[in-house]
């Protein structure tokens, strides 16, 4: 059985199922992968199926596709990943062996965000299964990732929560790259260019709930 379940919310992007399938594949150790799909996007649910891997179909943000997908497996480990991602070798071995308590949340390295190279940023955490059952989002245990966000600033509030709980751990040996066009590593698309929007809104969100964990 394997002890990873490597989450993989997704929205409009067929052509990134293959080369995120084949960079999880060379570099991680026995895992399950499971889609999580907006249920009329057809071309991504011919994808994920054309590469014989499981999905489910969501209909929301991304927090809710992590959430979901934490509910839709049982493996110990969790990773919270996105189709724009290429890992490194050794990444799971070195972030895992810093899951011990009371560390229940590790980020990887991106090489790609500032914060995240500080280790004050979270983007893509490998997380503890006890983390998200006994302690979740600071006001609703069992989920990890606070619903209300439309999509940036929700890693904001997970990283400061587990901070906060004495719970985070930075990993910067584990390298799962972010190929995202403010590094220059991906071409401009629709989802992409929306993200200025979402992180307006976002703000709004995260200012109004920072004085739950401060």
């Amino acid at each position: 059985m394997a002890e990873l379940a490597v989450l993989v919310p997704v929205l409009g992007r067929p052509h990134r199922v293959q080369p995120f399938l084949d960079s999880l594949r060379a570099a991680t150790p026995d895992h399950r992968v499971l889609f999580i799909c907006d249920p009329d996007d057809s071309p991504m649910i011919a994808a994920v199926a054309a590469a014989d891997e499981d999905w489910i179909e969501v209909s929301d943000n991304y927090a809710a596709k992590i959430n979901a997908g934490i509910e839709e497996t049982d493996e110990p480990f969790i990773f919270c990943g996105a189709d724009d991602l290429d890992f490194h070798p050794g990444w799971f071995e070195t972030a895992r062996d810093l899951l011990e308590l009371p560390v229940g949340v590790v980020s990887t390295n991106d090489l790609c965000n500032a914060r995240n190279a500080k280790g004050n940023l979270a983007t893509h955490p490998l997380v503890a299964r006890w983390y998200v059952e006994e302690q979740g989002t600071v006001d609703e245990p069992g989920k990890l990732m606070h619903e209300g966000y439309p999509h940036e600033y929700v890693d904001r509030e997970l990283t400061e929560t587990a901070q906060h709980r004495g719970a985070f751990a930075h990993c910067p040996e584990s390298v799962v790259e972010h190929l995202h066009p403010m590094a220059g590593k991906a071409p401009m698309d629709a989802l992409y260019a929306a993200q200025k929007e979402r992180m307006r809104a976002g703000y709004r969100i995260y200012k109004a709930r920072r004085p739950l964990w401060t």
